[in-house]
């Protein structure tokens, strides 16, 4: 998608700006490309910086309610310091490194419902500051987070919602403020003990930790609690597990480990790594909320995949098309940056 804009910022007969991206299909840890093209307005203009920029909308807690909040949360300079004469037209090619940890917007050409991304064009003229209307961006998984995705459609879960939750999570490394939480129905096998399941994936350059959280289903003498797994998948493993077969047996490992906790079997949790669990306090809160700035990005290796297609099992009346993206609207007051 392109956009091109009179910079109103600046005023009649300024410059305009059209970004152009050359594909805006895209997964963590790859590199997504385009260019800035500006065409000088009525007068010459000195430009301070062009700089595009990530945003997505994030829950947030407030004081008193949860609101949503548009959040830039990595950006990057396309030039600086640059002259652009009356009527000039100028073509600036940009780069932008996906952090690992963005999160996924889209699975099998279909977006998840309530998730947006953007790239969004900002152009500083002599401390004017002028920021340009959204692209649209679609984050697909990578290798090994869509076999997992798919993994829970063949087990019988079902798509509920996704969203991303300002905070960090407890025990792990996170360089964005905020983690994406989606959402399922319990499979039938598994809900006489679990009401939803929720999926977070935290992914650098080596894989993907994989959080689950369990809201417990209560009988009448016990309350609900929530339960926790924590396990790590490669990114060399995508196609080298039964996934099916793994997630069934993280689930029940979770369940059974928080079971475990309360009859006083004096069950160990196994220590994290590849397929075991690392479980949180029994009632407690394992997502914490720090609400601290980023500091940097992950490393950016080479995880070459392409978009595939087809229809994912499990989502099925779960995903709307991609107008969602019309949802950022205008909303430049509640604007953040990590």
């Amino acid at each position: 998608m392109v956009f091109k804009k009179m910079l109103g910022a600046f005023g009649v007969g300024g410059p305009s700006v059209d970004t152009v991206l050359s594909n805006p299909s895209t997964r963590p840890g790859l590199m997504l490309g385009g260019q800035v093209n500006l065409t000088g307005g009525s007068h010459d203009v000195e430009i301070d910086h062009i700089t595009v920029g990530l945003v997505t909308r994030v829950e947030i807690d407030g004081a008193e309610e949860e609101y949503d909040a548009l959040v830039e949360f990595h950006r990057v300079q396309v030039a600086g310091g640059l002259h652009l004469r009356e009527g000039q037209q100028l073509s600036l090619p940009f780069q932008v490194a996906m952090p690992w940890e963005t999160p996924v917007t889209d699975l099998y050409g279909q977006n998840l419902h309530d998730m947006t991304m953007g790239l969004r064009t900002e152009v500083a003229i002599r401390g004017a500051i002028d920021k340009g209307d959204l692209d649209p961006v679609y984050v697909h998984p990578l290798p090994v987070q869509e076999r997992i995705l798919e993994a829970f459609g063949r087990l019988g879960f079902g798509f509920k919602g996704a969203d991303l939750e300002r905070g960090h999570i407890s025990g792990l490394h996170q360089s964005l403020p905020f983690y994406q939480e989606i959402e399922y129905y319990a499979a039938p096998q598994y809900a006489h003990g679990v009401n939803e399941v929720e999926l977070t994936f935290v992914a650098n350059e080596h894989g993907v930790d994989v959080v689950l959280e369990f809201d417990k289903r209560g009988d009448l003498f016990t309350g609900g609690h929530d339960s926790y797994g924590r396990y790590h998948a490669a990114h060399a493993d995508a196609d080298r597990v039964d996934w099916a077969a793994q997630v069934d047996t993280w689930v029940r490992q979770a369940l059974d480990g928080y079971q475990s906790l309360h009859t006083g079997h004096g069950y160990a949790p196994p220590a994290q790594g590849y397929g075991h669990a690392a479980y949180g306090h029994p009632g407690g809160h394992y997502k914490e909320e720090h609400h601290q700035e980023r500091h940097g990005g992950p490393g950016m290796g080479a995880v070459a995949a392409s978009v595939v297609g087809g229809a994912a099992l499990g989502f099925a009346g779960g995903m709307v098309a991609d107008e969602v993206f019309d949802s950022f609207g205008d909303d430049e007051g509640g604007d953040e940056e990590a």
